[in-house]
């Protein structure tokens, strides 16, 4: 079972690391290596998920949106005897397909399509941990221009007449540490303008070095992350809260939202931003 496990790795990791090189035929000769010996699995499937990423970055939107309709072919196959909560393979074959096959439909002019496809998939998927997923793809295509989803654990009193910048974080993530800097100078020049920084989290089951926590550890154990990593953000509300990055998405820590003094979403970003490009978009929202 290990070998196994070892040899499915070992093709994830092979295909990632030839289209990274732009290497499809390779990459094509590895996966069809193994179909030939192992047949469908969902580690084939998360493989050739991959291919599609490395297309879609390559501006490629027909090779992107033929792999990643393979990946999800075969994908659909397996879920009858497979597990998207226990099988990460599977659920990194089915959430990349479907961020793919969305981005490519936008990309080539078809984003009404996109949008219709993501909520096809956010019903069909809304009980599942690809949910956060699948909303973020969502939120990249029609979020920005429309009212901000109310925020679970900050009272709306307290936020309503202010712009916002929402900074969605995790207690594990150290992306979201190399923030913190940039953000804390960010803060301390628009405070005076207006800008409230809010800063929501949520649970994830587990503290230091993945031990398993009930909620009261895991929530003490973030105040202690905060006092640490994030005392220049002080006193940035902290709302603990898996709804609020569900409706915002925030599947990729951090993920940055910027909200209006009218409560109108102005930038949504899924990912770390320098403060450069984050200045000059408060300058336009907030002011210089």
């Amino acid at each position: 079972m290990v070998l196994h496990l070892l040899l499915y790795a070992a093709l994830v990791n092979d295909v990632r690391s030839l289209v990274a090189r732009r290497d499809f035929a390779a990459a094509e000769h590895a996966v069809a290596a193994y179909r030939a010996s192992a047949g469908a699995t969902t580690e084939l499937a998360a493989a050739i998920s991959w291919m599609a990423r490395a297309a879609l970055d390559a501006r490629d939107y027909t090779r992107a949106d033929t792999y990643a309709t393979e990946a999800r072919q075969m994908a659909d196959g397996l879920l009858p005897t497979h597990s998207l909560a226990s099988d990460p393979w599977l659920a990194t074959a089915v959430g990349a397909s479907i961020e793919v096959r969305s981005q490519a439909l936008a990309a080539t002019g078809r984003r009404g399509q996109a949008v219709d496809f993501l909520n096809a998939q956010l019903a069909q998927f809304s009980a599942t941990g690809l949910r956060e997923r699948i909303q973020k793809n969502l939120n990249l295509l029609s979020l920005v221009g429309k009212l901000a989803p109310p925020l679970e654990g900050v009272p709306a009193s307290q936020l309503r007449g202010h712009p916002l910048l929402l900074f969605f974080w995790a207690h594990w993530c150290p992306d979201c540490k190399a923030e913190a800097a940039a953000l804390a100078n960010i803060h301390r020049a628009f405070a005076p303008k207006g800008l409230l920084l809010v800063s929501p989290t949520k649970l994830y089951g587990y503290i230091a070095r993945g031990e398993d926590a009930p909620p009261a550890t895991e929530t003490r154990y973030i105040a202690e992350v905060w006092h640490k990593y994030y005392a220049a953000l002080e006193p940035s509300p902290t709302p603990i809260s898996a709804n609020n990055f569900v409706v915002y998405g925030a599947s990729t820590t951090p993920t940055l939202v910027l909200v209006d003094a009218r409560g109108i979403v102005r930038y949504y970003h899924p990912g770390a931003l320098n403060q450069a490009e984050l200045e000059a978009m408060l300058a336009q929202v907030v002011g210089k």
